[in-house]
């Protein structure tokens, strides 16, 4: 008779185990193969698909400037934070204990006693490597901080939902949006393998009004205290000449919006296309336009990190889906001085999506994500002739060198394939 009961408690167990498990990794929306109309960049319908189907409509009057590493980026973003007059918000995935994170404490502390309003939201998983004193130095400073979706046994399923943006605004007039974690391996000029490669920028004008409003999306998701003051959204007057928009994406607006926007832009490509991603790990259907955007003759570019990855299952998922596009014609370079962490995407050297999105399921569906979409010729160029530079220091693989590989990395880079969905 104990023996039965035991058996029915450890059946119970393992069911209710596998039923969190299955609830974690299920994606929450059924993913479509959308079939779409090849609209040119220079349509103007596509910009009015992107503004209409996806997010805010792109707006005039903007400046942005690129950051390349965390020599140009943590001094800018730390400027911009003790110069603040009214209010910071911030919202980081990655938030880990150092040096650098201790800059950014002692920066924003400071900016709290002397009474402006500063707001940190932090991912649970993320920052799992700050400090509890670094988050004591913060609240009593008079920081508000929070930490997005932390875990509890009954909520299991949110481990999968994980914000990942890369949001930081001061006084409702200058944002910053891009790839960069706070932590030191993003400090440097990616010198060495310790310090990582990654772009990130400084935006004025208009489309700081959209970093403000992604960043509010999940502060009120956290927090009671509404960030309707005039500081938080003043008026922005035109500082430049480029058109942008913020777009934002979750599970809970549409799983499958960022993924989208990637696939109506590759779709729109008539001379080349520029990827540079940290975690390219691209679905059955992207691939498939990358393809048929190299039919139509389309010169496809991708760069991603080299053996210096901080997860190597993503670079096995990766390479196992790399066959099809190689033969298609599709160059891939692997950088190799450090840990790549960019995520740019250039098309026909006029549109341009630069921000937290990844080349995968994850931030195709899962996490939340933030991008600025910039339609501006110059500042394109600006991100190819980067990219270029980039490509300098990375080695091409071929579709024979690829074919070619030994067989145990076959079956590794096979079997890391079929989790692609979670990596």
């Amino acid at each position: 008779m104990l023996s039965t009961f035991v058996i029915i408690g450890v059946t119970a167990l393992v069911t209710l185990f596998a039923t969190l498990i299955f609830r974690n990794l299920a994606t929450p929306e059924r993913k479509l193969n959308y079939q779409l109309r090849e609209l040119a960049v220079d349509d103007p319908t596509f910009e009015r698909c992107m503004a209409h189907l996806l997010g805010p409509p792109l707006v005039g009057g903007n400046r942005v400037t690129t950051l390349l590493n965390g020599d140009e980026i943590f001094p800018a973003m730390l400027a911009a934070i003790r110069n603040a007059r009214t209010n910071i918000t911030f919202e980081t995935y990655i938030y880990w204990s150092g040096k650098i994170g201790q800059e950014f404490v002692d920066a924003l502390s400071e900016r709290a006693r002397s009474g402006i309003r500063v707001h940190v939201l932090l991912d649970w998983l993320g920052s799992n490597r700050m400090s509890a004193k670094e988050l004591d130095e913060l609240r009593q400073a008079g920081v508000e901080v929070e930490r997005y979706r932390p875990l509890s046994w009954y909520s299991l399923s949110r481990m999968n939902s994980r914000t990942h943006r890369k949001i930081l605004v001061v006084d409702g007039r200058i944002g910053f949006i891009g790839g960069v974690g706070i932590a030191d391996q993003w400090s440097g000029h990616a010198q060495d393998a310790d310090h990582w490669r990654d772009t990130h920028y400084r935006v004025e004008g208009p489309v700081v009004a959209h970093l403000q409003a992604a960043f509010t999306d999940n502060w009120l998701k956290t927090h009671a205290n509404v960030l309707n003051h005039a500081d938080y959204f003043p008026e922005l007057k035109s500082v430049g000449d480029t058109w942008a928009q913020v777009f934002k994406s979750s599970p809970r607006e549409g799983g499958d919006s960022a993924r989208l926007m990637f696939l109506l832009s590759l779709a729109a490509a008539r001379q080349r296309i520029l990827i540079a991603n940290s975690y390219f790990v691209p679905d059955d259907r992207t691939s498939e336009e990358l393809i048929t955007a190299t039919r139509r003759g389309v010169r496809v570019e991708v760069i991603v990190p080299g053996s210096k990855i901080d997860t190597a299952i993503t670079r096995r998922a990766s390479r196992s889906q790399w066959g099809p596009l190689l033969a298609a014609g599709i160059e891939i370079h692997e950088y190799q001085p450090t840990m790549f962490h960019c995520k740019v995407m250039v098309i026909d050297d006029r549109w341009v999506s630069v921000g937290s999105a990844n080349f995968d399921n994850r931030s195709f569906r899962l996490n939340d994500e933030a991008n600025l979409n910039v339609m501006d010729r110059k500042f394109a160029e600006e991100q190819a002739i980067i990219f270029e530079q980039d490509k300098h220091v990375s080695r091409q693989v071929t579709y024979k060198e690829w074919q070619k590989r030994p067989w145990p990395e076959k079956i590794i880079e096979n079997l890391a394939g079929l989790l692609r969905s979670q990596v």
